[in-house]
């Protein structure tokens, strides 16, 4: 749909009309009357007497100045109604990629792969469903830190994700750190409702805040933690020997991520297999559900530089016309005085 910003600018199209009418009748000029004709009048090829302009020359200089007029009205293509990205939920994924999340005890179409890769499969699908919803992602070892700020972006935080690589931040697992640190992106920001949600495969083994005290900051922040517990319960070991059952899982601290969860009013969550993690997410994205407020836009476009730019190519094409008009008049005047000089 058209529009035009500012219509009533419109009325200046009749100035030049108006000159004309109050021009006294004693006094006659050429070139057409504007708000800039003294200086189009002085234009080469234009002068104050004569036979004066053509009236394709007038009709030309009015055009262009119609065209001006309508670009300072200002006019604008407006698209159909968007939806905002506005919803009540900051959540932050914080993610383990200590060197025990290679462990590749994770099953898909039939083949092992590891723990990450696990996570940025399921991830992946989850992330594209909170379009509306803004998020952040923190990786932790043995330090935490900032993979993606909050943001609406949703399709740059899953490239970062997948560019995680196991052991980017250290060989130990600071489960305190990386809350902190969920805590302090989530704390400031205007929504009533922030989320975290924590994936490990093991115990807290390093950092400078225990995972206790970052909980009650937490939840004193209003900061609902859900916790996912990942790693298969068993799984058979190859070795030179032969092979065995172990458990891969025997270091996860279930009691710690049970607590971190019921003291935020989040939940905890084990998943033993890629299905169970694609449950978990799936069970998330239904407690935390995207709350859009209903508010709309219309995208706008300006335009005001076509109908500027056609005023200007008329302008000049006339000022080049007339400029070689008067040279081509000067040279046959030149011509002729030769002739009868002769």
């Amino acid at each position: 749909m058209l529009s035009l910003a500012y219509p009533w600018v419109l009325l200046l199209t009749l100035v030049p009309l108006l000159l004309q009418w109050k021009k006294p009748a004693a006094h006659t000029v050429d070139a057409p009357v504007f708000p800039v004709g003294h200086w189009i009048s002085d234009l080469p090829g234009v002068t104050r007497q004569g036979n004066g302009v053509p009236r394709w020359q007038t009709l030309v200089l009015f055009l262009a100045w119609a065209l001006l007029v309508l670009a300072l009205a200002r006019p604008q293509h407006v698209g159909e109604q968007v939806q905002m990205p506005v919803s009540g939920r900051d959540l932050m994924l914080v993610v383990d990629i200590s060197p025990s999340m290679e462990e590749q005890d994770m099953i898909i179409q039939g083949r092992s792969i590891n723990r990450l890769q696990a996570v940025k499969n399921v991830l992946n699908d989850f992330i594209a469903r909170r379009k509306g919803d803004r998020l952040g992602l923190i990786l932790f070892g043995t330090e935490p830190y900032v993979q993606a700020p909050l943001t609406f972006d949703l399709a740059t935080l899953e490239t970062l994700l997948q560019e995680s690589g196991i052991g980017m931040a250290g060989r130990a697992t600071a489960i305190g750190d990386a809350v902190g640190l969920a805590t302090k992106r989530l704390r400031d920001r205007p929504q009533q409702q922030r989320v975290a949600v924590l994936l490990t495969d093991g115990a807290n083994t390093a950092g400078e805040i225990t995972p206790d005290k970052a909980t009650e900051i937490a939840a004193a922040a209003g900061i609902r933690l859900y916790t996912i517990g990942i790693g298969a319960e068993s799984m058979i070991q190859r070795g030179l020997l032969g092979s065995r059952r172990v458990n891969p899982s025997r270091d996860l601290d279930e009691n710690l991520l049970i607590r971190m969860a019921q003291q935020t009013g989040g939940e905890y969550f084990r998943a033993r297999s890629l299905p169970e993690l694609e449950l978990i997410y799936e069970t998330i994205n239904q407690l935390e559900p995207i709350e859009l407020d209903g508010k709309f836009y219309r995208p706008v476009t300006d335009l005001f530089f076509w109908p500027a730019g056609m005023a200007a190519a008329l302008w000049l094409g006339l000022f080049l016309f007339r400029r070689s008009g008067g040279k081509l008049t000067r040279a046959r005047q030149h011509a002729g005085g030769s002739v009868n000089h002769g």
